[in-house]
């Protein structure tokens, strides 16, 4: 299988999960009205400096025991913790997003200058909505898979959660090649943009 690429993606700005990740609690926190509109201003003008791109890779599973999954490509990935995630899997979906490079010189730019408010939300948001991106491409293979009597596993697990080390970026970043939407990998295991993602979900007949 290939790796289909994403040169648009679409998705409706998730505004209750950026007010989450800013802190914000509906039952509790209270906002003034001329904050709210300062947020959600902020948050429409982030948008228009994020450009998501996406990658995804179907791979049949070869074997799955003793805390190593080798999947059909020839690459393994030694967790126990991925291991039991993927229970039940036949297949995996490796997947990654990027909100690209103008978002970060914008949140660069407003924090040099001390407008530290907007460059939060514009944080926050691009935050949430590269992740958002990620749920997208996961829709995008569900209806694919249902013509296939497959299931796609809601959840999703990335290098660095659990003991699936940080190290697995690097095979993860060289299956998805992801140079091709952007995306460069650091000495240091960190890729850039920054506000890029990736991960994995399991697909089966029963997940």
């Amino acid at each position: 299988m290939a790796v289909q690429f994403f040169d648009s993606i679409s998705i409706k700005i998730p505004k209750d999960d950026i007010y989450r990740r800013l802190g914000y609690v509906r039952e509790s926190t209270v906002l003034k009205k001329e904050h709210i509109q300062k947020t959600d201003l902020y948050i429409e003008e982030s948008f228009e400096h994020i450009h998501l791109k996406g990658c995804a890779l179907r791979l049949p599973v070869k074997s799955i025991d003793n805390g190593c999954i080798d999947l059909s490509n020839g690459i393994s990935f030694k967790s126990k913790d991925l291991v039991t995630f993927l229970s039940g899997s036949s297949e995996v979906l490796i997947m990654g997003a990027t909100a690209g490079d103008e978002i970060m010189h914008k949140i660069k730019s407003f924090s040099q200058n001390n407008d530290l408010a907007r460059s939060v939300v514009y944080d926050a948001a691009a935050s949430e909505i590269v992740d958002a991106a990620l749920t997208w491409i996961m829709n995008f293979f569900k209806r694919e898979l249902i013509r296939f009597g497959l299931s796609l596993d809601h959840r999703r697990f990335s290098a660095g959660y659990g003991d699936f080390a940080l190290e697995n970026q690097k095979a993860v970043f060289d299956i998805l090649e992801m140079k091709k939407i952007g995306v460069n990998l650091t000495k240091e295991l960190l890729m850039l943009p920054e506000k890029s993602v990736t991960a994995i979900s399991g697909i089966g007949a029963q997940v």
